[in-house]
């Protein structure tokens, strides 16, 4: 099947267009080691086909070793575990590695404030950071990419690719 990926960044972080806020909606950080990890991101990836909703628990260990500042925020609403973001930060920029909600919680007018918390925090990890950047596939949800954009991240790359 072919993909079209598409790679966006932010290069200071006055750039972001906050969304406005959710009441009940927060972003906390997740302990690397938590089964929720493992858990939320293959519940919100799959839909998506994403690698995340298939791994075995050694590719799990794998994924966690490949780089070892690797942090997780878990997204609630009202309590309730309602998405993740995974981040891999750098020495002068961080890749926001996932993000997304679960299921039950898409089209609920939760994305946009979900996506603004996540670049704060991410822009919140490395003081030195000069970037902040992820992908997204075509085979994501349809929202993403314009999420993405209206956050105020700009596309600087996109290339085709085939997935398996």
């Amino acid at each position: 099947m072919n993909e079209t990926v598409t790679y966006v960044e932010m290069t200071d972080r006055a750039q972001l267009v906050a969304a406005d806020p959710v009441p009940g909606l927060t972003l906390d950080a997740l302990d690397r080691t938590s089964p929720l990890v493992p858990d939320v991101l293959a519940r919100v990836g799959a839909p998506y086909g994403w690698k995340s909703s298939r791994r075995t628990p050694a590719e799990w260990q794998t994924w966690q070793a490949e780089n070892p500042r690797r942090t997780f925020g878990l997204l609630t609403f009202e309590s309730d575990p309602a998405g993740i973001v995974a981040y891999d930060p750098h020495d002068h920029e961080v890749e926001i590695k996932s993000f997304g909600l679960l299921p039950d919680f898409v089209g609920k007018g939760l994305g946009g404030y979900a996506l603004t918390l996540g670049i704060q925090h991410a822009w919140a990890l490395s003081p030195t950071a000069t970037r902040v950047w992820l992908h997204t596939s075509s085979f994501d949800h349809p929202n993403a990419l314009p999420n993405y954009h209206r956050r105020g991240f700009r596309t600087y790359k996109t290339e085709q690719t085939t997935r398996t």
